[in-house]
């Protein structure tokens, strides 16, 4: 896969040099306070390595979604005064509605060497992802002398925006961080050359959100799981009565498709042999459930989790592997009546010596609320990117980095 041997930060020198570094500050706010700051923390290796060697860096990230240019509820400012405290040197932050404003200008020309400049959230442009984003990027480009941008924000890797791909065009110097490489050389070595057995378990609601990745993973995995809201579809396809699950009738044939595909190529697609039911999408948290084998679900019941006997199955599967990435849970786990697949899938991970890497989303969101986080290879910073990346497409903000 392209971008398995990037330029990274230790090899350009950056002492007196300004450097763009492309960040993910995205993190929640509730009332203008970080409730999670583990974005802040995950960016620190790449920002303390460029402070160290004597670069004057300067970050940008977007944060949320402002929908009319700047909002105040979308400022950086709180991610810059909590990076702040994390660092040994000077943060400044430049808060400028147009982002590349009089104050940004005027605080990277203040700097000294080993200091830091943070931005304002880059989507206060507006032009971030539009034809206009090519100004914005020579903007950004040109607040550092056109010398250095680095990548480290793995979750905006597969946008092709001014501030992820677009400024590579006016910098002389391209390389991407350690959180970018880290990203990098786990799914992209767990897809491309991992070491078998090789396990991919797959969840969330819809197979239209996976039909890409589910037919590149059936050719690259040796087993391929299946749970969550999306195994009814695949059961349907097998002629099975699934109730009122939740089941996408246009990709039946898709599901066909990729259970003879998975046949012909001699590998192993398991599905649920049994579910969790209830007589509707549970909102009190003690909804009445059942657990039922897969051929019995009852005409007015859906399935909700992955039953016992399958949480078994899928533990087994995975005791042999020593690669495993999973994407998406078992069931509707944030009732905590319909996590029980779900955590049994994070356990199973927790307790194998393999390679364990959680592809983002709700499941990098199980696992650090189940207390596994610690017990696993690499849980990735990206959603939408790192399902990109599963379906083996090249993503924009990696590509566009120099190679070694």
């Amino acid at each position: 896969m392209a971008g398995l041997n990037k330029v990274t930060v230790d090899d350009i020198s950056v002492k007196g040099k300004k450097v763009l570094v492309r960040v993910d500050f995205n993190v929640p706010l509730k009332d203008g306070v970080i409730t999670n700051d583990n974005r802040i923390t995950a960016a620190l290796p790449t920002i303390n390595k460029l402070v160290e060697n004597g670069a004057k860096v300067v970050l940008c990230s977007h944060l949320g979604k402002p929908k009319n240019g700047p909002e105040d509820k979308f400022s950086l400012a709180p991610a810059a005064a909590r990076l702040a405290e994390l660092v040994s040197t000077k943060v400044t932050f430049a808060k400028d509605d147009t982002v590349v404003g009089d104050n940004a200008k005027k605080a990277v020309a203040e700097m000294a060497d080993g200091e830091i400049v943070v931005l304002e959230n880059t989507r206060f442009r507006g032009a971030e992802e539009t034809k206009n984003g090519e100004a914005f990027a020579k903007e950004l480009a040109d607040l550092v002398d056109g010398e250095v941008f680095v990548m480290d924000a793995f979750g905006s890797a597969h946008r092709a925006h001014a501030s992820t791909a677009g400024v590579t065009k006016f910098v002389k110097e391209t390389a991407v961080g350690y959180l970018m490489q880290k990203e990098i050389n786990f799914l992209g070595n767990a897809v491309e050359d991992p070491v078998r057995p090789f396990v991919a378990i797959l969840g969330g609601a819809k197979v239209a959100d996976k039909l890409n990745v589910i037919n590149n993973l059936i050719e690259k995995c040796d087993t391929l799981i299946i749970g969550g809201g999306m195994a009814y579809t695949f059961l349907k396809a097998q002629g099975k009565e699934v109730g009122t699950s939740l089941v996408d009738d246009t990709k039946i044939d898709y599901c066909k498709e990729m259970l003879a595909k998975a046949e012909a190529a001699g590998k192993k697609l398991l599905l649920p042999v049994d579910t969790t039911v209830a007589a509707a999408f549970p909102d009190p948290i003690d909804a009445e459930i059942a657990v039922e084998n897969v051929d019995a679900i009852p005409a007015d019941k859906m399935g909700l989790d992955i039953g016992q006997k399958t949480a078994a199955l899928y533990a087994e599967a995975v005791k042999s592997a020593k690669t495993v990435v999973w994407n998406g849970p078992m069931g509707v786990f944030e009732n905590p009546v319909l996590a029980k697949g779900t955590i049994a899938v994070a356990k199973s991970l927790a307790e194998t010596d393999a390679t364990t890497i959680i592809g983002g989303g709700d499941s990098a969101a199980a696992v650090i609320q189940l207390g596994f986080a610690d017990k696993m290879s690499h849980i990735s910073t990206g959603g939408g990117a790192s399902l990109e990346y599963l379906e083996g497409k090249v993503l924009p903000g990696i590509d566009v980095i120099a190679d070694k």
